[in-house]
């Protein structure tokens, strides 16, 4: 079943409310995603994660080498669009480009099926997962602990067993707003601090050491990407789990990361780190080295249907958070690209989400919406 059409889209919302985190600041979300058209006409969408234009850019390089392959056959597409960057394009936004195009190929091959890509994967299928709110971005406010702290209650009411909150607005900061959040929600549910590599490793120490009675059940991204062996130290100087991966792209790079003994928890993003194709390799690898898988999950329904599937077979490294159900990340800030573009719209029940059991990724995208947020 041949490849005939690959059309990327970049789509863009201004957002009502600026938020931003310990690097820069969000005023506009603005994704590519592509749409993959097989002869028979069955259709497949991806999302690739990262500057939308530029990804558009990889997915218009990768198109002529792979339009008339066949699209079922989804490891040679995918080894095909490793081969032709390889030189020039082993990280970054050329890896984004290729996860767009292999998400898509999960969707065409499920529908082609009629098998949901969770079947598809092979493994031990979950019905559910457990889904923690991404939330708590800083925002222009005179009253931003007192914000946070809002959100926070809203988010367990909603149901959730745990949420992440954002970090890096300096030590004594982090501290003041953590042990709010920790207060207002309770010790019986999870919560995670997410840094974006705003610290070094002395401070990410510090921080680490004032926050351990809090019960934290990670700390992302404390330090750069690039300093694996920061990583390792700051593991070996705090009880906290340390967790990573968002900005790591593929298997070697997952390699580096295991290695290395950086993390407790590893955050591969299936929009850029290598598609599905390549997430399930990183997961199979990381279980050999004792760690967990909890994907970055960031952008559209579409990237959120691809992680669901691909979490539904993960295995889990067993211990107190993890148990029998994996954990999966969703995005709780301002998003009608997520909202209003895709459908289904996700909604957790009761603390958790279930796995869609229709053909491909199970979502969609409203071309008459899409038509309005689409820019050049």
């Amino acid at each position: 079943m041949k490849i005939i059409k690959i059309e990327p889209f970049v789509v863009s919302q201004e957002l009502n409310e600026p938020f931003y985190f310990s690097q820069w600041e969000y005023k506009t979300r603005t994704i590519c995603l592509v749409k993959v058209t097989a002869e028979d006409g069955t259709y497949g969408w991806g999302e690739g994660y990262g500057p939308a234009h530029l990804v558009k850019e990889g997915i218009e390089f990768f198109k002529p080498f792979i339009i008339e392959m066949n699209a079922l056959e989804h490891e040679n597409v995918w080894q095909t669009m490793y081969r032709r960057s390889l030189d020039y394009a082993r990280r970054g936004v050329m890896m984004a480009a290729l996860s767009a195009i292999d998400i898509a190929l999960w969707d065409i091959k499920g529908k082609h099926f009629g098998l949901p890509v969770s079947s598809l994967l092979g493994g031990r299928k979950r019905e559910k997962i457990k889904p923690y709110a991404t939330g708590l971005y800083f925002t222009q406010s005179d009253n931003l602990k007192q914000k946070l702290v809002k959100e926070a209650i809203d988010y367990k009411t909603q149901g959730f067993k745990g949420l992440k909150m954002k970090v890096g607005l300096g030590i004594a900061k982090d501290v003041e707003y953590v042990t709010a959040i920790r207060e207002a929600i309770g010790e019986n549910m999870e919560l995670m601090i997410d840094s974006n590599h705003a610290y070094s490793l002395k401070e990410a120490a510090l921080l680490a050491r004032k926050l351990e009675h809090l019960n934290i059940s990670w700390f992302e991204e404390p330090v750069s990407p690039e300093h694996y062996s920061c990583y390792k130290q700051l593991r070996d100087r705090t009880h906290i789990p340390i967790a990573g991966g968002e900005c790591e792209y593929l298997r070697y790079g997952f390699l580096q990361l295991f290695q290395n003994l950086s993390v407790d928890v590893a955050q591969p993003d299936i929009a850029a780190a290598g598609g599905i194709t390549e997430v399930k390799k990183i997961a199979a690898m990381a279980n050999t080295f004792g760690v967990e898988v909890v994907p970055h999950s960031w952008g559209t329904g579409i990237a959120l249907y691809a992680a669901m599937h691909l979490i539904s077979n993960l295995d889990v490294v067993p211990g107190r958070m993890f148990e029998s159900t994996p954990w999966m990340e969703l995005d709780r800030s301002e998003n009608e690209l997520r909202d209003v573009m895709t459908e289904p719209l996700i909604v957790p029940k009761n603390g958790y989400l279930h796995v869609p059991d229709t053909p491909g990724l199970g979502v969609d995208v409203n071309m008459e919406v899409l038509a309005k947020y689409v820019i050049d």
